[in-house]
């Protein structure tokens, strides 16, 4: 596995034109991968978009090492960046406390009488969109840290984490009019319970509409 990362040229407003949906995003990075598209073969790549003191990074997680110039199609020269991600994988340990940030597309699905697939809809308050991490923790090989902290209504064991941003992006499809996705992006602290799952969680990613920039999670160790 690699993990990517170029910042986004947005001060230039005439390079980044077509960045306008999640669409473009997407196929920014399809492009990256060359070697795949004349193969034809299609492996999942994970991405997302952080916005960090001012500056905008596009960040890619792929089986294979993307082309580095295709990756600044948009991005600020000489920014580029790509490094293994196996030895980072193989390193951790089940306890192990980790600082995390996750973008993700809380939702559910909402299956009718008679319906056989499911209509589905995004969760929109915090408290709904905290809870479906929570709900997903275990099963995703991590347990969410509780607080310490002792107030004078008694111990706090609220987790350790926090919504730190809100979008609701367009996505441009092929039929219809375009839809708004929910993004939302989380940050705090874990532990890792399961290796295996967990594993498979940073690799595979976390929730729906993984294609347009949902669903990747990185951690670095605490302490």
């Amino acid at each position: 596995m690699y993990l990517s990362r170029v910042e986004i040229d947005i001060n230039n407003r005439a390079k980044i034109k077509d960045l306008s949906h999640l669409g473009a995003f997407h196929n920014w990075v399809e492009k990256s991968f060359p070697d795949e598209i004349k193969d034809g073969r299609r492996s999942r790549h994970l991405w997302r978009i952080d916005k960090l003191r001012g500056k905008e990074y596009l960040l890619v997680l792929s089986e294979e090492k993307p082309d580095l110039n295709l990756l600044t199609t948009y991005g600020v020269q000489g920014t580029a960046m790509s490094k293994s991600y196996d030895s980072f994988l193989d390193s951790i340990q089940e306890g192990q406390v980790m600082r995390f940030r996750l973008t993700a597309n809380p939702s559910y699905s909402i299956i009718q009488p008679g319906q056989k697939q499911g209509r589905i809809v995004p969760h929109v308050t915090v408290e709904q969109q905290r809870k479906w991490l929570m709900d997903r923790a275990e099963k995703s090989g991590f347990e969410l840290l509780e607080r310490s902290s002792i107030d004078s209504e008694g111990p706090d064991t609220s987790p350790m984490f926090e919504v730190v941003n809100r979008e609701w992006p367009v996505l441009h499809r092929k039929t219809g009019h375009g839809a708004r996705l929910s993004r939302v992006t989380f940050e705090g602290l874990l532990r890792v319970t399961d290796i295996a799952m967990f594993k498979q969680t940073l690799t595979k990613g976390l929730g729906r509409e993984k294609a347009f920039g949902m669903g990747l999670m990185t951690v670095i160790p605490e302490g």
